[in-house]
This record gives structure tokens, sequence and C-alpha cells, in this order.
């Protein structure tokens, strides 16, 4: 199973015209099933998300983004964006997507999307911990060279 993550294509403008502040807004993951198709170039909202999970231990909306950082390496002129792996205790829900979004504005139609991963594949719990664990690189990373 291929995992693969992009960022939307609207993400760099709204970093840009301060749209998000990955420090200090609240960004979250939320989880869609295979039924979600992404949408990189015209997705740019939260409001273009379908098809959210649901299931026992999961929030609609998803989970915050916790220990949030932003690290520059001069070696490889990377911007590296991290957070702690996240994991929704005790769930049952199964999931194909996971979107990445800054809930800081307050509703879904001004809610920008910041990227998503592909699974790959379908992957479940049942009524145990669903863990997302974040790569050590980072959740996503942005050559600055």
């Amino acid at each position: 199973m291929a995992v693969t993550a992009l960022l939307y294509g609207s993400f760099p403008a709204k970093l840009a015209n301060k749209e998000i502040d990955w420090d200090s807004d609240t960004i979250k993951v939320a989880l869609a099933t295979s039924t979600y198709t992404p949408a990189q170039d015209t997705h740019d909202y939260f409001n273009d998300i379908t098809n959210e999970v649901t299931g026992t231990g999961y929030t609609a909306g998803g989970a915050t983004l916790a220990s949030k950082t932003v690290t520059y390496t001069s070696g490889t002129n990377t911007q590296a964006f991290d957070a702690a792996d996240t994991s929704w205790a005790s769930s049952t829900i199964t999931a194909r997507y996971a979107i990445i979004y800054d809930s800081t504005p307050g509703t879904a139609a001004t809610n920008p999307l910041i990227g998503y991963v592909d699974f790959g594949a379908d992957v479940s719990s049942t009524a145990a911990a669903f863990t997302i664990a974040w790569d050590a690189a980072g959740i996503f990373t942005i050559a600055v060279a």
C-alpha cells in the first residue's frame, strides 16, 4: 500500500496572504472515506470535502494537531511543518484520506485546506486507536531554494 501526500494548490497563496498561520491557528486533520475524490487544483476550503467518516470515537471536523512546529534546515533549504502524531482512541472507523486544514476562521466555507494524505487503501480501526504517525521529516516540507 503506497501512501501519498499532496498540498492543495491554493495553500501557498493562503499562507502568503496570512489566511493560514501554522503556529497560532487551530490546524486540524479530518478523515474521509474512499468515496471522497480529492481535487488538488480546485478544492480550497473545507466545504469542498465530502464523505467525512463517521463512527465511534470520531468527531466531525477531525482532531486538532498538537505540538505544531515549523523548522528551517539550511543544509537542504527546506521548511518542515510538523506536529505530534494524531490518534482517535477507542474508535471504530474506516478512512482512506486525511485532510489537513485550518479551522480558525470557523466555518467550512472559510476554513482553508492545506493538504491531504491518501493512505493508498482503506484503513480501519475496531474499538481501537486509529493513529496517524506523521513522517519523521515532517507532515510536509517546502523547498525554498
